[in-house]
């Protein structure tokens, strides 16, 4: 088994039974869930996306010395107020140059971006900022501070500098550092593997006729796409029908080479709802009813260490159950750093003038700019159904209204998630 690589503990989404509010879920699969997977090293190019297994240290200082900033003449500062105005070239060190001639008192050197500060010079002039005299000389102009224009050793990063935490996500930016720090390669999480699967009879897939019973199976086209990220795989288990034997099976098979299985619909107790029971015959499973709206009804369990997810079959619920329960769960299975999505307070522009306290509710929004104020103000979807797709379209985030708001009036301090800080694309507008 590999370091870090560890497995789940029995009922390890064992809670009270009580409904738990939004908050104290996020503390229960913090507390219950770690990495499932190994390590493997990979190349610093193509890693983005991946996670950081080991923290990664600076061997030496970026810049590894001194280096001119552009194009230019390299000088010492006193020399030049010794004699303003003109300063002999001695030398010329281009970039890549190693162990550049020490430049005599009294002189410059022609130097290009990046090149070394040969010995003897702390201060660089822009080139076009320089005129050569005809005795090839150079002309420097005045008001030149000490050090201008001069890159120093080690101001990037210090030898031992932290350049990538463990649990980091790897973006383009970490692997530019690793790249300038002289790191070829990377430790990283082995791809979480996922595997993604719809319930229901009265699901059909996308493009097939339906007939006035049936609906679309808009729900495995959003999961399959919410988990295609870098750090994992994913399968398309496809659909099942409302058939405890076939959904045994495919669960089963799926169990067996997947650290994750997530689900949508089937996850209450209607009597053609077998997910449930399907479950507990292969492994273990725990319904919890969660304190928010859309979502309440979520199904955690787990066959050996595959953890199992249901989620609700509305397609609000299930986009706003992934966003805040399967990524997090994802992440820690995954070995990441996971953090809360970063929230902004604004002024609401809209009003809601009664709400149920004791429930956290997750509203479809965007934000606008107020004509009148001009400060940036959150709108929410005018039509509350869970159902309507149409309104994940035109949403940018989501507004979070904490348990004990019972109300909202237009102005009141809300909270906006935009669904950016989550991990999804900005739409490119919306007119309501």
């Amino acid at each position: 088994m590999s370091a870090g690589h560890r497995t789940l503990v029995d009922d390890c989404f064992v809670h009270d039974g009580q409904r738990m509010r939004h908050d104290n879920v996020l503390g229960l699969l913090a507390e219950r869930l770690g990495p499932l997977t190994g390590v493997e090293t990979v190349p610093v190019i193509g890693a983005e996306g991946r996670i950081a297994a080991e923290p990664v240290v600076s061997p030496g200082p970026v810049p590894r010395s001194d280096n001119a900033a552009v194009d230019g003449y390299a000088f010492a500062h006193a020399a030049y107020l010794e004699s303003p105005g003109r300063l002999p070239v001695a030398g010329r060190i281009a970039a890549g140059a190693t162990a550049p001639e020490p430049v005599p008192p009294g002189h410059c050197a022609r130097i290009f971006t990046g090149a070394p500060m040969p010995a003897g010079t702390d201060t660089v002039a822009m080139q076009e900022d320089c005129t050569i005299l005809s005795d090839g000389a150079i002309a420097i102009p005045e008001g030149l501070k000490p050090g201008a224009n001069r890159r120093r050793a080690g101001e990037d990063f210090m030898a031992g500098d932290a350049v990538v935490r463990a649990g980091q996500t790897l973006r383009p930016q970490d692997l530019a550092a690793l790249a300038a720090t002289g790191h070829g390669v990377a430790t990283v999480r082995k791809r979480l593997r996922i595997a993604i699967l719809s319930t229901g009879d009265e699901i059909v897939p996308p493009g097939a006729k339906a007939n006035a019973a049936q609906v679309h199976d808009a729900n495995r086209p959003m999961l399959l796409a919410l988990a295609s990220k870098a750090a994992v795989t994913v399968t398309d288990l496809g659909h099942v029908g409302d058939d405890a034997d076939a959904l045994r099976d495919v669960l089963a098979g799926a169990a067996a080479n997947h650290d994750l299985i997530i689900t949508s619909g089937g996850a209450s107790l209607g009597e053609e709802d077998h997910m449930l029971t399907v479950l507990e015959g292969l492994g273990k499973r725990h319904l919890w009813q969660i304190a928010i709206k859309p979502g309440r009804p979520m199904m955690f369990g787990q066959i050996g260490d595959t953890v199992v997810l249901g989620l609700p079959g509305n397609p609000v619920a299930v986009l706003v159950c992934f966003l805040l329960y399967a990524r997090t769960v994802i992440g820690h299975l995954a070995g990441a750093t996971v953090t809360p999505p970063v929230a902004y307070t604004l002024p609401a522009a809209f009003a809601i003038a009664s709400k149920k306290t004791g429930r956290r509710e997750f509203l479809r929004g965007w934000t606008e700019i107020d004509a009148r104020t001009g400060l940036l103000q959150a709108k929410k979807f005018p039509r509350d159904g869970s159902g309507l797709v149409s309104g994940l379209q035109a949403a940018h985030g989501l507004i979070d209204l904490p348990e004990d708001v019972d109300a909202v009036a237009p102005g009141d301090p809300v909270r906006f998630m935009p669904f950016s800080e989550m991990g999804l694309m900005p739409g490119w507008g919306s007119d309501g």
